[in-house]
């Protein structure tokens, strides 16, 4: 979870680095007068673009725009609805639902690189999804996925158990042949399934969970493949400065998509099909500076250097009046605000094989009860977001607005008190100052720190705060190395079942369950859950493994993102989705527009 505020000191120093940043990247790059260049930001530096790695939301907000896959959701449609992508149609599923026969589009070709002989991209195979596949189930690229999979298709796990024979990936035969993934032609996948698996095209074939790779790529790069993605994608990579900017330029090869015809109920007015049937993408660059603090990325967006930016706590009131509506200053401007419901759910996570806490569910529930959630939503976001009072986001149909009188996420420091008095007990003593880990070393993080230390001393326990950058946070949680940890996350499909795997055993760190949590009955469930297709039986499912798993307190959730998003009028063709990265080729920049703001 990224917290971000910044004193006014510092924000001068990064702001001229920023704007000094984007006057070269024009001018090293040949830029013209009227070319279309998106202006994006990263909050934290990117740590690879090979997809088996990909991760976290800075590593797909880059990669999919270089990498694809067989399907996607509608631009525009909601609810969210599946369309192809590389696949030449929806799949052909057999009356057991349990193979699945999809045709992939000919002509597909992939960006120019040097490991194609003479550097020319060659022609999107079948099996090059299936290659991609097998890296994700190798055990030696330590996908974070893998439980998603874990008994769904027919001979995967038994590769994966080959694989673990292997001393490296590179030892690793990816020719060995997989019953249940198979391409039948050039043109041609067919994947057959253990047993019914009603998100496979959600979960596993959107997004880019396997996007197709070509083998070349990694024989030619080998661990450098992090920094040399090769897709079929709209855009290609051309720079990365590490922990200052990334420059995505257009893939020649690319070939083209027309901009959606229809939408849902109330896009034509607000301008969103627009552009129905021009080729896509309208771009011919995409910038992203690396920026870890807020000031300057709102300095930016003020300067039209940014083309759109999230609200900070500190610039809220100048963005957003009393209303709810934006303020004049912004109307002015032509910016214009978007604000949606997103799946995301935040909190401070308890790791379960502590010592210290993972026996002690009187501390956890002390820990719990003593953080003030509607302050940390007033004084840190605003008052924009709600109070996660569960597991599972209102976004979802299972939702059970019963959760919040179950009271799980309700301060009372009383009752804090009186629990932490049960811990000592426990513990056989007092118990020992504990160590927050928190993902950046900004002032917002600095004053979360201060907030959380506040509250915990409010009932006589003793906290420190450790303060690190994120890929050295990344790397505490997945090495199980730290005891409390700030973060959160957006569930990828429009399902609860995407949130559910962070709680299931199998998935311990360096999996997504950084709580390494255990409960026999949740893991049950979930295997139950995870091949039933839509009912009331399932929602019902679905909220008594919510029940447990806030009963067992693996954390004190926190709060619920209400994402408010602002851009630029000349940005055009913006609409949010949470479960789709794969939208900078639909964006269009009214290059006009901007440059008459500038001036």
């Amino acid at each position: 979870m990224k917290f971000i505020i910044i004193f006014p000191l510092a924000v001068l120093a990064v702001l001229c680095i920023a704007a000094g940043f984007f006057a070269g990247c024009d001018t090293d790059s040949g830029k013209k007068p009227d070319e279309m260049v998106i202006r994006s930001m990263l909050n934290a530096k990117l740590k690879g673009l090979d997809p088996v790695t990909c991760r976290d939301v800075y590593q797909m907000k880059v990669g999919s725009q270089i990498y694809e896959s067989l399907y996607d959701y509608h631009y525009l449609k909601r609810p969210y609805e599946p369309v192809p992508l590389l696949a030449d149609g929806m799949p052909q599923i057999s009356e057991d639902g349990l193979k699945y026969t999809i045709k992939i589009k000919k002509g597909v070709r992939y960006q120019d690189d040097p490991c194609f002989p003479d550097g020319k991209g060659r022609l999107l195979k079948a099996s090059d999804f299936i290659f991609s596949l097998k890296r994700f189930a190798d055990i030696n690229n330590l996908s974070h996925l893998w439980a998603d999979f874990d008994e769904r298709i027919v001979g995967l796990d038994e590769f994966r158990e080959y694989s673990k024979e292997c001393e490296n990936s590179e030892d690793v035969d990816y020719s060995r042949t997989i019953e249940g993934a198979q391409a039948l032609d050039d043109h041609t996948l067919q994947f057959k399934l253990i047993k019914p698996w009603p998100e496979f095209i959600e979960a596993a074939l959107i997004g880019i969970v396997m996007p197709p790779l070509p083998p070349e790529a990694l024989e030619y790069y080998g661990e450098e493949l992090i920094a040399h993605p090769v897709g079929t994608g709209a855009y290609m990579l051309k720079t990365w400065k590490r922990g200052s900017f990334i420059e995505l330029v257009r893939n020649p090869n690319f070939r083209g998509q027309p901009y959606p015809s229809e939408g849902e109920e109330g896009d034509l007015e607000a301008g969103l099909l627009e552009d129905a049937g021009k080729m896509m993408p309208f771009a011919e660059r995409i910038v992203y500076t690396v920026i870890e603090e807020s000031q300057p990325s709102w300095l930016l967006f003020m300067n039209g250097d940014l083309d759109s930016t999230g609200i900070a706590k500190d610039n809220f009131d100048q963005a957003v009046a009393g209303s709810g509506d934006l303020t004049d200053e912004m109307r002015d401007r032509g910016v214009q605000l978007k604000t949606y419901l997103d799946a995301g759910i935040f909190w401070l996570g308890f790791n379960m094989e502590d010592p210290v806490l993972g026996n002690n569910k009187p501390l956890r529930m002390a820990i719990s009860h003593a953080i003030d959630r509607q302050q940390f939503i007033d004084t840190f976001m605003n008052g924009r977001d709600m109070i996660a009072n569960g597991i599972l986001s209102q976004i979802y149909a299972s939702y059970n607005p019963k959760i919040k009188d179950m009271g799980f996420s309700v301060y009372d420091p009383q009752k804090a008190k009186e629990l932490l008095a049960e811990a000592e007990e426990v513990n056989g003593g007092p118990v020992p100052t504990l160590t927050i880990s928190l993902p950046g070393t900004d002032s917002f993080h600095k004053q979360y720190g201060q907030f959380l230390n506040k509250l915990f001393s409010e009932i006589d326990l003793d906290v420190e705060i450790d303060y690190m950058d994120w890929p050295t946070y990344m790397q505490k949680l997945n090495t199980k190395s730290a005891q409390l940890f700030a973060s959160g996350v957006s569930g990828g499909i429009p399902q609860a079942i995407s949130m559910i795997p962070i709680f299931y055993s199998e998935n311990a760190s360096p999996g997504p369950n950084h709580f390494n949590y255990k409960n026999a009955e949740v893991d049950k469930l979930y295997k139950q859950v995870r091949v039933m297709f839509p009912s009331e039986e399932k929602n019902r499912l679905y909220q008594k493994i919510e029940k447990i798993v806030m009963s067992d307190y693996p954390a004190a959730f926190i709060n619920q993102r209400v994402a408010y998003i602002l851009h630029h009028g000349w940005y055009k063709n913006y609409k949010p989705n949470p479960f789709s990265y794969n939208t900078a080729k639909f964006i269009r920049i009214d290059t006009d527009a901007r440059d008459n703001y500038k001036k």
